[in-house]
């Protein structure tokens, strides 16, 4: 399937974007940025002017909308609702976890939150009135080497009935949703390097996940073996599971960085993934076939992307830039 991917609108910052939302059927954007602020941007408008949300005290690393709220989660370790036209705060947990908030992800029907935090817990929420549902707990406070770990990103199944959680060390948990149960589990060890010998520390992780459109098969994403951990020196990589069986289906690797986001098209037609090291780039795959369908590079390091209702744009965010894209099928 020959795809062609144009760039459409390059919005230069001065921040740098760790997560974007959109409204639907809209070209509104939520951004969370490294300002401490949440950021609102038309980019429909040949100049989008950024209209903020203030309240957090760090990095903001995650933006989520659930009907009627917008909810961002930061490092420093609050949750907030907001009132997306008067930008207000309407409810803020303060300790929601007890070390840095690294992402969120709202599930199908907008009923629930779930967040992902470096004190290793993936906690889901009732969005409606904030109560918190469960606690899944599973995911080891120390890598292998002694050091803490990380806990870094979260997904839900396009049914709603499972949650994905990846951490620091390349291992993955699946949970039953109405029950908090883990019903599963995948590990992918490469994703994950440890140097013991010049800086003593370690880099990659588990950053991206994705359910196929049935629910059966997860994507995973990352960095491959890195050289050098004082740079993104290592391929970047996918691993697609059959998580059930716990059977590692294709594997595919990129340019050098780390993949930081996956997205599977509604329909299957492929698996999307974008990322970065010094630039950006994103892929495409088949995953059935197991090849690479389109492969093409952004202009700077990506760190969120999400897609309009038919797939046929995305926006993506990271360091100094919002890009919207154009898919065009040849």
């Amino acid at each position: 399937m020959p795809m062609t991917i144009r760039n459409i609108k390059d919005i230069s910052r001065r921040d740098i974007l760790f997560s974007v939302a959109r409204l639907p059927r809209s070209s509104r954007l939520f951004l969370g940025s490294s300002d401490f602020k949440v950021h609102e941007l038309d980019v429909s408008q040949n100049n989008p002017q950024s209209q903020e949300f203030t309240g957090h005290t760090s990095y903001v690393t995650g933006v989520r909308l659930a009907g009627e709220s917008l909810i961002s989660g930061s490092y420093d370790d609050k949750l907030i609702w907001w009132d997306r036209e008067t930008r207000r705060a309407t409810r803020t947990i303060d300790s929601a976890h007890r070390r840095w908030i690294r992402g969120l992800a709202v599930s199908p029907d907008g009923a629930k939150l779930a967040s992902v935090a470096d004190d290793m817990v993936c906690r889901l929420w009732n969005t409606s009135t904030g109560a918190k549902l469960h606690d899944l707990v599973g995911h080891a406070e120390q890598t292998p080497s002694h050091f803490r770990s990380m806990l870094y990103v979260c997904v839900f199944s396009a049914d709603g009935r499972h949650l994905a959680t990846g951490d620091r060390i390349g291992h993955v948990k699946i949970w039953e949703v109405a029950t908090g149960r883990q019903v599963g589990s995948v590990d992918a060890p490469i994703l994950y390097t440890w140097d013991g010998v010049q800086r003593i520390r370690s880099i990659g992780g588990i950053r991206g996940l994705a359910f196929s459109p049935d629910g059966r098969q997860l994507a995973v994403g990352g960095v491959g073996r890195i050289g050098n951990v004082d740079a993104l020196q290592g391929p970047s990589r996918v691993e697609v599971f059959d998580w059930a069986r716990r059977e590692r289906l294709c594997e595919f690797t990129g340019p050098q960085g780390i993949v930081n986001r996956l997205q599977f098209h509604p329909q299957n037609d492929w698996l999307f993934a974008a990322g970065g090291g010094s630039n950006g780039f994103y892929m495409f795959y088949h995953t059935g076939r197991r090849a690479m369908i389109q492969q093409g590079n952004l202009p700077m390091h990506v760190h969120d992307v999400t897609f309009n209702e038919d797939y046929s744009t995305f926006y993506a965010a990271g360091h100094n830039r919002v890009v919207v894209s154009e898919i065009r099928n040849s």
